[in-house]
């Protein structure tokens, strides 16, 4: 999915939240392009979750508990709608 001014995210939950699950590709200067992307992103109106590849695959019940815990809150939607329109 495209999001106008941050570009292709993994994941869209809700009209708010961006999950992204993050490679070897995302250090150094990549790591740099992404906080870059998710003050965009935060700009926009969006919350950005990043994790990298070790937490998925080993400790997945911390990532999975931090995406739970936005969607309790219910900061995955706004009060709005989606403020930016994603593309596929």
């Amino acid at each position: 999915m495209a999001i106008p001014g941050v570009g292709r995210v993994d994941i869209v939950v809700g009209d708010r939240l961006i999950i992204e699950a993050d490679g070897r590709t995302h250090d150094g200067e990549g790591r740099h392009r992404d906080l870059i992307r998710d003050a965009v992103a935060a700009t926009l109106g969006f919350t950005t979750l990043r994790f990298d590849a070790a937490l998925i695959l080993h400790d997945w019940p911390t990532a999975e508990a931090a995406i739970l815990a936005v969607l309790a809150r219910g900061d995955h939607e706004s009060d709005f709608g989606r403020r930016v329109r994603a593309s596929s």
